[in-house]
């Protein structure tokens, strides 16, 4: 099995230098000396300039060699780097793994029944429970339709995990109209959870399951990509009443903060909200 986070302080590096390399000197209010730069982005030491720390404090860190850093320094690393909110917290999570920090330890996921039956008996569009291996772990009967229009979900009972359906389903191109977006932001929230949990196993085999069997999880994964997006806009498709544009919200339970209840709904009086009346009418229809 390939190693998804490498050895303590190699991951926390890894997003500090593919950090450094997307900013020019100029993002960050530095002169240009004019010179060919044989990488692309900032130097170690103009990021240690910024970061008001030692050059050779900044090269241990990111070459895995200093596994601690203070929440201050990780603050200004950030602001040097100009990381968004996503990645900020993600950077303490990296250094809070490679460091003595005590880590969360992964457990079983269950969706709890009341949850479960909330789900069921929403009917304004998609719902899904997703836990932190991206598992579905509960969904509607406009979810389970949705995903069924352009992929075979088989008889059996286990629901899929979201990101092989996304990367390795090629029916999934045809059920996201704008596939890329959808597949950066799913690796950039399993990112968000490696770095959470790195020493999750499950987690580890879909990270070398989808690098091995997905080109294009393999390139995104090797930008590390960050997101935790809480609510936006998804296009969605289906045979019967083509495209669809629905807006989504992201819930946390309190009690299982790393499972996230997905609700999707179209705005009312559009197309899309008829499409799916129409949809669930029709499936209603069939099993009566």
């Amino acid at each position: 099995m390939r190693n998804t986070t490498g050895a303590h302080g190699t991951a926390l590096g890894s997003f500090l230098q593919a950090r450094r390399s997307r900013l020019r000197p100029e993002d960050v209010g530095l002169d240009s000396d004019g010179k060919h730069r044989r990488v692309a982005g900032l130097r170690r030491e103009e990021v240690a300039q910024l970061a008001r720390v030692s050059v050779n404090y900044y090269t241990r860190l990111e070459q895995g060699q200093n596994r601690s850093a203070s929440p201050e320094v990780l603050d200004a690393l950030a602001g040097a780097l100009r990381l968004s909110q996503d990645e900020r917290a993600h950077l303490h999570d990296l250094a809070g793994s490679a460091g003595t920090q005590a880590r969360p330890e992964p457990v079983a996921e269950h969706v709890r029944p009341a949850v479960a039956r909330m789900i069921s008996v929403y009917e304004q569009g998609p719902a899904v429970v997703l836990g932190r291996q991206l598992n579905i772990l509960a969904w509607n009967e406009l979810a389970r339709i949705l995903f069924s229009g352009h992929i075979d979900l088989g008889a059996t009972e286990t629901l899929p995990n979201l990101a092989e359906l996304v990367f390795l389903e090629p029916g999934a191109r045809r059920l996201y109209p704008v596939w890329t977006d959808e597949a950066h932001e799913l690796a950039g929230y399993l990112r968000v959870m490696v770095g959470r949990y790195p020493g999750d196993p499950a987690l580890s085999a879909l990270v070398s399951k989808l690098s091995d069997n997905s080109p294009e999880f393999a390139k995104i994964w090797s930008g590390h990509v960050v997101w935790d997006k809480t609510h936006g806009t998804r296009y969605l498709h289906h045979p019967e009443v083509d495209r669809l544009t629905l807006s989504f919200e992201t819930l946390r339970l309190p009690d299982s903060p790393d499972q996230c209840v997905i609700l999707y709904q179209a705005e009312a009086g559009s197309e899309s909200e008829r499409a799916l009346r129409s949809l669930l009418a029709g499936r209603n229809g069939q099993n009566g």
